[in-house]
């Protein structure tokens, strides 16, 4: 299992700055609304709203931003009529980038992310040009005061596909289909996970090797997560430690 990839190591590193910023709040308190409004407002039956109200306070969002969001879904007050939608395109250097998004206006959100691409030299594609060039997974994390090789059992046990240490923490992938499961499972075996979320792994990486297209790849990027609408962005690149150092410098 090859782990999440190059962007997402440097979203995580990047997260403690991000989590202040009201742009991440918002997305925050739009999954929840949809969790709610999909799966009812009781997170006891409800996992994908239990793993959302985790995640946001994960993030410093305010208890009462997370309650007023559930209700919000749930039908007390003016909801948003959010959708979730999914884009693909290219970024510089043939790089496919898929994009997660929940809008309430289709058509801006369409403009705005083809804009982007144009503006850093990608291109914004048909719907499964390159989504099949990623495995969408459940990851869940832990960290390593526990014990990796009873927490490996209880995985495979619970059908996980595979366990891998990184940087100082575990982590457990598994199946769509089988990731509620597997978090439920580990949670009653008593590990108590630092993070549980659906992903998409890319199955191939492309390495950049040349500073104006990882430049070009990066800015596009940030620029894709700082949009009110877009929840998550992946894409299927590596650019080494040297390369980025450079661009921060």
């Amino acid at each position: 299992m090859s782990g999440h990839s190059k962007w997402s190591t440097i979203k995580h590193k990047k997260a403690k700055v991000d989590s202040q910023r009201a742009v991440v709040f918002q997305k925050y308190s739009r999954e929840l609304i949809v969790s709610a409004r999909l799966g009812g407002p009781d997170p006891a039956g409800n996992f994908r709203l239990r793993t959302a109200i985790e995640k946001a306070k994960a993030a410093g969002l305010p208890n009462d931003n997370i309650k007023r969001a559930i209700e919000k879904g749930a039908g007390a007050g003016s909801a948003d009529n959010y959708e979730e939608l999914i884009y693909e395109g290219y970024a510089p250097g043939g790089v496919a980038v898929v994009i997660e998004a929940m809008t309430d206006n289709r058509n801006r959100t369409a403009g705005d992310i083809r804009s982007f691409f144009t503006k850093f030299g990608g291109s914004l594609g048909a719907t499964g040009c390159v989504g099949w060039m990623f495995d969408q997974r459940g990851v869940i994390t832990f960290d390593d005061s526990n014990d990796f090789e009873k927490l490996f059992e209880a995985a495979i046990n619970l059908n996980a596909l595979d366990i891998t240490e990184d940087e100082e923490e575990y982590k457990v992938y598994t199946t769509v289909e089988d990731f509620q499961s597997v978090v439920e499972g580990l949670e009653k075996e008593g590990f108590k996970s630092v993070t549980a979320e659906l992903t998409r792994i890319p199955q191939n990486t492309i390495e950049i090797t040349d500073e104006a297209t990882a430049d070009q790849i990066l800015k596009l990027l940030e620029k894709l997560e700082e949009h009110d609408d877009v929840q998550n962005v992946y894409a299927n690149f590596d650019i080494s430690d040297e390369i980025l150092k450079k661009l921060e410098d």
